[in-house]
């Protein structure tokens, strides 16, 4: 039985709801509708004007509608009068297969089929700085090697156990919060779950962590990059394949190498195949390939991937497998679309499960002070225009994901790039004012 939102709604006393979508650059864009109205928006959707957001779409396409899932329902826990919903595009009385929250549904439908179910977990990164975004909100944040540092940590107490407990009170089972390795950074976890519903709190919980800064007088960025000489934003994803249930994990064997199956390997051979060529959905501004191309961080490292390697419980590759029935893929940053980062994880590893590819050697060096020894490894791209050209010229990602969509994202993304090389750097007045 479905879920009737304007019962919901004088159940829980909540008077309006934002009505919410995704488009494809990751922006989150909204409604507010009052509670007076959601059934009709329920029924129909709310609706926008496609091409005033990053959707490829121009004035002339028809009115774009946004209809809430009941299913993904949030009440701010810091405004429990306001109801948030993650929302599918529909334009001309059908999805809009372009969208990402659409296209993620539509692989989870196709995995679905051959009786599997991805779940994974996140782990979103992120700085509080200034409100005007040029200096790290803690000035007394200054030690070499801050990670997990306590004093650092509980500086931030009100802030970081006000998202905690609204994350307990939302019930998605939260289990840790830490001052991450740069200055100024943290990190907080919650438990996996099925693609979709990690996805969206995925965008729900950046939404929050913004909204709760602010209200303490600072300001939450995901920028993969922030700082040149500090560690930057990733989005660190543990992925694991079950049955169609959700009860038995197809990742693990007891039997197999660190404890993965057949199967997870050859999902992991999809990843590694294709993790260049994602990288422009994984890391999608340019500055994310200052993060993966960085020189070392005042920590002494940047735990970030520049080459396309797996190993075991050791941080320094691409993908890690830290315990049996799952590995951990650390290319994506805090830019990452929630929506696309999911759909790309579960396209690369269909594509390996139909294709049986191999993931190739497990290589248990550090690739910080050892990858130079590693021969015919293949190196992430170099800048953003790289990873384009790369998505581009995919054909595991135009059959997974559509030649109509990759052209709008590959093209929405140049024109990106392409206003990045129009701006002039102090960098270049430096080095050629004299030339």
């Amino acid at each position: 039985m479905s879920i009737d939102l304007g019962k919901v709604a004088k159940e829980r006393q909540i008077k309006y709801f934002l009505i919410s979508y995704v488009d494809l650059f990751g922006h989150l864009r909204s409604k507010l509708v009052p509670a007076q109205a959601i059934n009709d928006m329920q029924k129909n959707g709310a609706g926008f004007a496609g091409f005033a957001t990053w959707l490829d779409m121009t004035p002339a396409h028809p009115d774009l509608f946004a209809k809430p899932d009941p299913e993904s329902l949030i009440q701010l826990p810091w405004k429990p009068e306001v109801g948030w919903l993650a929302s599918d595009l529909w334009m001309d009385g059908k999805p809009v297969e372009n969208s990402p929250r659409v296209l993620l549904r539509r692989k989870i439908e196709e995995a679905r089929k051959k009786g599997w179910m991805m779940k994974s977990g996140v782990e979103c990164e992120f700085f509080l700085i200034s409100q005007d975004g040029k200096a790290l909100g803690d000035g007394l944040d200054t030690a070499d090697k801050p990670c997990y540092d306590q004093q650092a940590l509980m500086r931030r107490y009100d802030l970081i156990t006000e998202i905690c407990d609204s994350m307990l009170s939302l019930g998605w089972q939260p289990y840790q919060n830490d001052h991450e390795d740069a200055n100024g950074q943290f990190e907080m976890n919650w438990e996996y779950d099925e693609a979709l519903k990690t996805a969206d709190r995925h965008v729900f919980f950046k939404y929050m962590t913004r909204s709760l800064a602010e209200k303490h007088g600072l300001r939450a960025t995901f920028m993969p990059k922030p700082f040149s000489n500090l560690t930057g934003n990733g989005c660190h994803a543990h992925v694991s394949l079950w049955d169609e249930s959700g009860k038995k994990n197809l990742f693990s064997d007891p039997n197999g190498e660190l404890g993965l199956s057949k199967l997870a390997y050859q999902f992991l051979g999809g990843i590694m195949n294709c993790a260049d060529e994602m990288c422009a959905i994984f890391n999608p501004t340019v500055n994310s390939y200052k993060r993966i191309n960085a020189p070392r961080t005042t920590s002494g490292a940047t735990w970030a991937p520049n080459t396309i390697t797996y190993t075991g419980n050791n941080r320094t590759h691409m993908v890690r497998i830290p315990d049996a029935g799952r590995f951990e893929l650390r290319l994506m940053d805090g830019a990452a679309n929630p929506y696309l980062l999911q759909a790309g994880i579960l396209s690369a590893g269909l594509d390996g499960i139909a294709n049986q590819r191999d993931p190739g050697e497990r290589l248990d060096i550090n690739m910080y002070t050892d990858g130079h020894t590693v021969k015919n490894g293949k190196k992430l791209p170099l800048n953003l225009l790289d990873a384009i050209r790369l998505m581009s010229q995919s054909k595991v990602i135009r059959a997974e994901f559509g030649d109509t969509f990759v052209d709008a994202y590959c093209r929405m993304k140049t024109e990106e790039w392409n206003s990045f090389t129009k701006h002039l750097t102090d960098w270049e007045r430096h080095n050629t004012l004299d030339c």
